[in-house]
């Protein structure tokens, strides 16, 4: 258990350097978008192991509110790309 709670944190770093390659260079707006909220989703699953390791119920809280917010802030941007503001 103790090589999971040590690989888990390595893929995501890896993971996240990654995705925020696809932020800096994406051919497209959307590409970003999609980047930064995967980026999110990863930083939810990497609070999720955390909690797990720290054996706190409480940072449950935080992944739960980081998805929710990451979904919603993913939807605000595709309305706006739909209205084509940008």
């Amino acid at each position: 258990m103790d090589a999971l709670f040590i690989a888990v944190p390595i893929v995501e770093l890896v993971l996240v350097l990654a995705l925020l390659v696809r932020v800096a260079i994406g051919p497209s707006v959307t590409d970003r978008i999609v980047a930064l909220n995967t980026v999110s989703t990863v930083t939810a699953v990497a609070v999720l192991f955390f909690a797990a390791d720290a054996e706190r119920v409480s940072y449950l809280d935080v992944a739960l509110w980081l998805s929710s917010f990451s979904y919603l802030g993913a939807f605000v941007w595709a309305r706006y790309l739909e209205r084509g503001l940008l």
